[in-house]
């Protein structure tokens, strides 16, 4: 499967996709991190890929989203943004409008 292809159906399969370097229990960078924190406190249900886990992926998502940086989120197919967007669009309501609740 190439790069593409996963990713693809990473986004796919998952309404609510974070691209990440770690996990939420344990980021690897306070983006990440930052990232995290907001989409817990919408309460909604995500998943997320550590792309510390996967360098392809890592470079892949990147050029599939033509977003040079780390994290990314993807709702219900749709590229959102990095951290500083997922912040924005929290704090001006968005994020709990695009989010699916648990």
């Amino acid at each position: 499967m190439t790069d593409n292809l996963k990713i693809k159906q990473l986004i796919d399969d998952n309404e609510v996709i974070l691209f990440m370097k770690g996990n939420p229990k344990f980021p690897q960078c306070g983006f990440s991190s930052l990232a995290c924190q907001v989409l817990d406190a919408c309460g909604g249900k995500y998943e997320t890929f550590d792309v510390l886990q996967d360098p392809d992926v890592r470079e892949g998502i990147k050029l599939f989203s033509n977003w040079p940086t780390i994290p990314q989120l993807y709702i219900k197919r749709e590229f959102i943004g990095g951290s500083d967007i997922i912040k924005e669009i929290y704090e001006s309501g968005e994020l709990a409008k695009l989010m699916p609740q648990k």
